[in-house]
């Protein structure tokens, strides 16, 4: 039986409750609400929805970002909690996180060398060696110069940085990615300049992505199936093409008539 690279059950997460200093009621949101789903090895999985619709929140709970207030996370057949109190290498091996704003993500007091080095040894364990060819080949897989290395963040482009920040995914060697809006940033044309980046190295590296997003054409072009959130659930899962063609929950069919540049034939 093949153990799925993401399973969840039930999870939720609720913010606020209980009671201010002054003894008010604070109000309570459940921004995720007994969420259920599988990520195949090397599947795409897209979670889309509008802004408030609870998939930041979901995939910032699948990295550790958030503590779930209810349910079940498993990465890759181990309880995420477990993996969690085994320290970061146990984790970090297994699932690695793309922020949306590249340049952010990248702390500008270090050079790129320093940003892929630090995986490299403290995940990974190489020795100094190692990780100078690894480098090399990490930039070369997200087709950056090897001058890169000797430069600071603020020095690159949004697509640029992405492409670095993608290259410090890889160099934890972690199979899962959860990728969260990794391209809304950026200009359409640098866009699809990831998007194809990204397809390529799924398909070298054997990665298994969970790609969140507002943008159902981006979407359709980089997910093999699409779950939709709205108000912290999940409506409607389809693969994508079936989904894109015949939306079957009210919300989808509203989200995918309003992007008209889906492909619906």
């Amino acid at each position: 039986m093949t153990v799925s690279a993401i399973q969840i059950r039930d999870l939720s997460k609720t913010f606020g409750g209980g009671r201010s200093l002054l003894g008010k009621a604070r109000h309570e949101v459940r921004a995720v609400k007994s969420v259920s789903l599988d990520v195949a090895r090397g599947e795409t999985l897209a979670v889309v929805g509008e802004s408030g619709s609870g998939k930041s929140t979901l995939a910032r709970m699948l990295v550790g970002l958030e503590a779930p207030t209810a349910g079940s996370l498993l990465i890759g057949g181990k309880d995420a909690g477990a993996l969690r109190r085994e320290g970061p290498r146990a984790f970090g091996k297994m699932i690695q996180y793309v922020f949306q704003d590249p340049v952010a993500s990248l702390n500008p007091r270090k050079t790129i060398r320093d940003i892929l080095e630090t995986p490299l040894k403290l995940l990974c364990g190489y020795e100094a060696a190692r990780r100078a060819v690894r480098m090399k080949e990490l930039l070369d897989a997200v087709q950056m110069p090897e001058d890169t290395l000797a430069r600071y963040p603020h020095e690159f482009s949004g697509g640029q940085a992405q492409r670095i920040a993608i290259a410090r995914v890889l160099a934890a060697e972690a199979e899962i990615i959860v990728l969260d809006e990794p391209v809304s940033a950026l200009d359409v044309s640098v866009q699809a300049q990831v998007l194809l980046l990204l397809r390529d190295l799924k398909t070298r590296f054997g990665l298994t992505y969970l790609f969140i997003s507002h943008d159902l054409a981006v979407v359709e072009a980089i997910s093999d199936r699409v779950a939709v959130m709205y108000f912290g659930e999940v409506v409607e899962m389809a693969p994508a093409a079936r989904l894109f063609a015949n939306p079957g929950h009210a919300y989808t069919q509203r989200l995918v008539a309003s992007a008209p540049c889906i492909r619906r034939e």
